[in-house]
């Protein structure tokens, strides 16, 4: 052994609050939460309200919530108030993927951390489910730009429950399976036969699994573990209700419009999705918006009762 690697750090997992970290210790459901859809997917000040909403949706299930982010260059899971109302505000806070944490750790920078990165950080907290709004995929015209998700790769290494509506509309739902499929990360719909898009309960692609129950989901878990394969993820797929998604028809029609702009403007890259959300929203009237908080609350209740069913398995 070099002298380097005898003398290498060992790797150290994000700071722990006291409730989640009693909660892992006593074997108790926790679910990971991330923190970019309080900084850069909802305005001010109805992110901290949706915030606090969504940890008390946990803690309505009997699980305890760990919001995940990285906060004077420490990670952390689960956040106290001061902290979350910090990272709600939004001053100097970076969006951060599982590639920024370095960087991150390294120059004391605060930020809300992607899919990726709480999927990461989780992980490496002991923690196993996940709930989120949408997923991270393949972009439109990805022949031409390469633009694919990092949510995708990370998950292929990363023992994880994802719990998400899917991945947004405005992506290639077809390639995004397809990557999925190519980098061994199991999809499983919940109570649907369906792939859901994010603001719509059926994308039109269908899962080749379907489970019913928390308690399905706990046995999928453990089989993964027990099958001692690969490290990759289990992505349960749980639409949004019907009565809760954006009509269609709106969504068919504004999401070619803001195609047919983003085109005409020369919007490119890592800028396509930004603009195109933006453009949803202002032409749903906000619709899409609430789709998109059905969505998450929906994920969050999901992801504690899976959690339970999890810590409770014999």
């Amino acid at each position: 052994m070099s002298q380097h690697s005898a003398s290498a750090p060992r790797p150290a997992g994000p700071v722990l609050s006291e409730e989640v970290r009693e909660a892992v210790e006593q074997g108790q459901p926790v679910v990971a939460l991330e923190s970019t859809i309080i900084t850069h997917g909802l305005p001010r000040p109805r992110n901290l309200a949706v915030a606090a909403e969504l940890e008390a949706a946990v803690r309505a299930e009997g699980a305890v919530p760990a919001t995940v982010a990285v906060i004077d260059g420490v990670a952390h899971a689960g956040l106290d108030k001061d902290q979350l109302e910090r990272i709600a505000a939004g001053e100097g806070v970076r969006k951060l993927g599982h590639r920024d944490l370095p960087a991150a750790l390294a120059t004391g920078a605060t930020g809300a951390t992607t899919v990726s990165a709480t999927a990461f950080l989780a992980a490496r907290a002991g923690l196993r489910v996940f709930a989120t709004g949408g997923l991270g995929g393949v972009h439109r015209g990805y022949a031409q730009s390469q633009d694919e998700s990092a949510d995708l790769g990370l998950l292929a290494r990363t023992r994880i429950t994802l719990v998400c509506a899917g991945v947004k509309s405005i992506l290639d739902v077809p390639a995004t399976l397809q990557r999925l499929e190519t980098l061994g990360v199991a999809v499983v719909g919940y109570g649907t036969e369906r792939f859901p898009g994010f603001y719509l309960a059926d994308s039109g692609e269908p899962v080749d699994w379907t489970v019913h129950r928390p308690e399905e989901v706990a046995r999928m878990m453990a089989a993964q573990d027990a099958l001692g394969g690969p490290e990759s993820a289990l992505v349960v797929a749980n639409p949004v209700a019907e009565a809760d998604q954006l009509d269609p028809q709106l969504h068919d029609r504004v999401l070619a419009e803001a195609l047919d702009e983003a085109r005409r403007r020369g919007t490119t890259g890592q800028a396509v999705t930004p603009f195109l959300l933006d453009h949803l929203v202002r032409a749903t009237g906000g619709a899409s918006l609430e789709a998109n908080l059905a969505a998450v609350r929906g994920n969050v209740v999901l992801g504690a009762r899976i959690a339970a069913a999890w810590a409770a398995r014999p």
